[in-house]
């Protein structure tokens, strides 16, 4: 059934909806995508939202294969595991827009499991985790900060970080240094922001 357009009643275009025909390069056409409302209602819920009262529903802000990839999770397909780290952010923030939890926690894993996080993208990481709410990306970048919490305050201007997120960073930082200080780490035990656990 996927990209089936004889029994599809819908219709997605995705990409930029504005072709120039000037001596500029010329953008590229909408692709269309084919799909069907029942299995929308089911695996993606923003996303059959969006064509409930059209048959023809324009996406100007998503990548074309990256719609591909959700279009094809939401008929029960698996993106591979390259596609998913090559593409992982872009794979969020679209399941994010689409209400595809299954995917965007595929995805943050896949990014979690392929990123190093250091102190020149810490501050980054963590303020997109924020506004996805990633919690396993939030929990990735306050257990780098835990372990190199001297490093951080150094080198990281932590005047953007949110409110909330302050009070998380502060317990990291103390209980990195309350660990470094404890010759038995067991004796610690500041787990409240542990999603894996």
């Amino acid at each position: 059934m996927f990209m089936d357009e004889e029994s599809s009643d819908v219709v997605f275009e995705v990409g930029p909806t504005n072709v120039t025909k000037s001596r500029k390069k010329a953008k590229p056409s909408p692709v269309n995508f084919y799909a069907h409302r029942f299995i929308l209602h089911v695996s993606a819920s923003a996303l059959a939202d969006m064509c409930e009262n059209a048959g023809n529903v324009s996406i100007a802000n998503v990548k074309p294969d990256i719609f591909r990839h959700a279009l094809y999770y939401a008929y029960g397909g698996k993106v591979s595991d390259e596609d998913m780290e090559t593409n992982a952010k872009e794979i969020i923030d679209a399941a994010d827009i689409f209400g595809m939890a299954n995917l965007k926690l595929e995805a943050e894993a896949s990014y979690v499991n392929s990123t190093d996080i250091d102190v020149d993208n810490m501050m980054d990481n963590l303020l997109y985790a924020d506004a996805k709410n990633c919690a396993l990306l939030k929990e990735a970048v306050i257990d780098f900060v835990a372990e190199n919490g001297d490093d951080v305050l150094e080198n990281v201007s932590l005047k953007d970080i949110p409110g909330g997120m302050f009070a998380d960073l502060l317990t990291a930082v103390t209980r990195g240094k309350k660990q470094a200080a404890n010759a038995d780490a067991n004796a610690v035990s500041l787990n409240t922001l542990r999603v894996s656990e």
